[in-house]
């Protein structure tokens, strides 16, 4: 029988959080070892209503953590100011990081990525674990060869820190690679208020919206003359995710270097 897979998770706490490590805990190939919450005051996962049946401690201190557990793999879902850290603490352990938190700049990114290099460990920063996204994705870079001209709009609850998503980002990103040259528009905005054009990425707008309610939601809006044609994913309940989480731990184990994207493992 191969040995489980030892996995820790930071951000613990929260909504992200509790479900991967319900997810990891389920898994038979993965052993769920230590959580990190830096609201964590030690208590464990038995003490919450969502996962009584696990009995792990949660801690407020990664290095602590790592000494105790020996993880082989790390999953972090906590924000933009520690998820760099975080990182980087666990690739210079040797440890197999797998991000879930959005935010990191293109820097930090190239920080990470050599780091990941010179300690021929694997490290996958995924934008969005869910399928469904990836797919949507995927169809807009092809659409995008067809309808030059298009638009986002990504709809996340009102807790999320970072605006636009990286989902989103990535979505652009794929998109400005494979569309043709796209004319200059023949009209001057003026925007009566700044910003209500959203975000601009290689020419294609991004608008995000926070409210409660919604989970994580986007739609990609291509132009043609006379038609439109929309591209849509919506994540109604976080344990959509999970699959992807728990595919691409398994596939980043004894796999070094950066994995930008959950499509690059499909």
């Amino acid at each position: 029988m191969a040995e489980k897979i030892r996995v820790i998770i930071t951000g613990a706490l929260g909504r992200m959080g509790l479900e991967t490590a319900k997810a990891i805990a389920g898994d038979e190939d993965m052993q769920l070892v230590g959580l990190v919450d830096i609201r964590a005051k030690g208590e464990k996962l038995s003490q919450l209503s969502e996962l009584k049946e696990l009995d792990v401690k949660i801690e407020n201190d990664l290095d602590r953590v790592i000494e105790k557990t020996r993880p082989q793999a790390m999953i972090d879902f906590t924000n933009p100011q520690a998820v760099f850290n975080n990182a980087r603490t666990a690739l210079k352990n040797k440890i197999t990081c797998v991000i879930g938190t959005t935010g990191l700049n293109e820097v930090e990114l190239r920080q990470l990525e050599k780091l990941a290099v010179d300690n021929r460990t694997g490290l996958a920063i995924i934008p969005n674990f869910a399928i469904g996204a990836v797919l949507m994705m995927k169809f807009a870079r092809e659409a995008a060869q067809y309808f030059p001209d298009v638009e986002i709009i990504e709809l996340h609850h009102d807790q999320k820190m970072d605006a636009p998503s990286g989902t989103a980002i990535k979505t652009a990103e794929l998109i400005n690679e494979s569309r043709s040259s796209r004319a200059p528009r023949n009209i001057r905005e003026y925007e009566k208020i700044a910003g209500c054009r959203g975000g601009n990425v290689d020419q294609v707008r991004i608008h995000s919206i926070r409210l409660p309610g919604l989970i994580a939601h986007q739609e990609v809006i291509f132009g043609g003359a006379g038609q439109t044609l929309k591209i849509r994913h919506d994540s109604m309940d976080r344990a959509g995710f999970m699959p992807g989480v728990v595919m691409v731990v398994k596939k980043m184990m004894n796999r070094p270097g950066l994995v930008y994207g959950m499509e690059n493992l499909l």
